[in-house]
Parts: structure tokens; C-alpha cells; sequence
């Protein structure tokens, strides 16, 4: 016999309020604290030459690919956000997917404000990013909550954990029927 994941009442979308309230509060708090406390292009080092915070602000996506449509990927996150919050209030049954899909949006609802409240202007608002690994690129915490969770997604499809809680369907039943 099969293996269900348990699941949680329908009415327990709250509880991706939790890792989407931490994801959202730590990154505003952090970016604040940069703002505050550094200046643009300033460096500190950390643990180097691994670890230095480097204060920059990013008009375009991972690696500032799209620099010139900034007010594009404030429309991606907006559409991402609504999709995430969707599935969160119907689909999502289960604690991993509801912690998991919680932490994806606190992500992107913080590059998502970034995007609508900060300079230059509403949409084309720079993100604050600051975390910067040897020979790799500056991101903040919103962008390790979005990465962590997209990979904790990846895993929980590859190992068929559905959403729902229920086990997936293979489409085999036809070879069952008598022909």
C-alpha cells in the first residue's frame, strides 16, 4: 500500500505565513540596515576572501542581465507572486509545500518591493543587493530565499511529493483494463 504525505486542513494556507513573514521581514530589515549603514559600492569584508558585503543597486535580474527592463521583471514578480500565492490557497495540502511555496513568496514579494518602492521609481525601483561570494554574484536575502526554495521544489517533485498530499498519478491504469 502506498504512503500518503500528511495533510493539513485546507484552511492551513496560514502556516506559509510563517517562512513567507521571516523571508520578507529579514531581507527589508537587512536592506534597511545597508542603506543605513553603507555606502553605494562601499565593500566590507566579512570572511575573506570568501564572504563580502558590497552595496549595490541592481536594476536588472541575476548577474544584471537586463539592466534596460527593470519594469519587465517587476511584472515576472507580480505574476510569480500571484501564481505562488494561488497555489499556497488552493493546491498546497502539505507542510513541506506550504513552508516551501511561503518562502518563495516572502522572497519575491522583497525584490517585489524593491521593484515598486525604490529608486528610480514606481516598477523600475533598484533592488539592494549586498552579499557578495568570491567570484560569484551579489544577491540579498530574498534571492537566497527564492534560490533555496526553488531548489527544495525541484527535490520535492523529483521525489513525487505532490502538493495535495495524494500520490501521483502515472497514467498506468490503462494497462489494467481488460482488452
Amino acid at each position: 500500500m502506498a504512503q500518503h504525505d500528511q495533510q493539513v486542513p485546507q484552511r492551513a494556507w496560514w502556516i506559509a505565513l510563517i517562512p513567507s513573514a521571516i523571508a520578507y521581514v529579514a531581507d527589508l530589515w537587512s536592506k534597511e540596515t545597508v542603506l543605513a549603514n553603507m555606502q553605494e559600492g562601499e565593500r566590507i569584508p566579512v570572511l575573506e576572501p570568501i564572504l563580502t558585503w558590497h552595496f549595490i543597486r541592481n536594476p536588472g535580474a541575476a548577474f544584471s542581465i537586463g539592466i534596460e527592463y527593470t519594469w519587465v521583471f517587476s511584472i515576472i514578480q507580480a505574476v510569480g507572486l500571484i501564481i505562488v500565492l494561488y497555489l499556497i490557497f488552493s493546491k498546497a495540502r502539505t507542510l513541506p509545500w506550504l513552508l516551501t511555496l511561503g518562502a518563495l513568496g516572502g522572497g519575491i514579494a522583497g525584490n517585489l518591493t524593491d521593484r515598486l518602492f525604490r529608486e528610480p521609481g514606481f516598477g523600475t525601483g533598484h533592488v539592494i543587493d549586498f552579499i557578495a561570494v568570491h567570484n560569484f554574484a551579489i544577491f540579498n536575502i530574498a534571492d537566497s530565499f527564492i534560490v533555496v526554495s526553488i531548489i527544495i521544489i525541484v527535490l520535492l517533485v523529483m521525489l513525487g511529493k505532490t502538493m495535495d498530499g495524494l500520490p501521483e498519478d502515472t497514467g498506468d491504469d490503462a494497462k489494467y483494463v481488460n482488452s
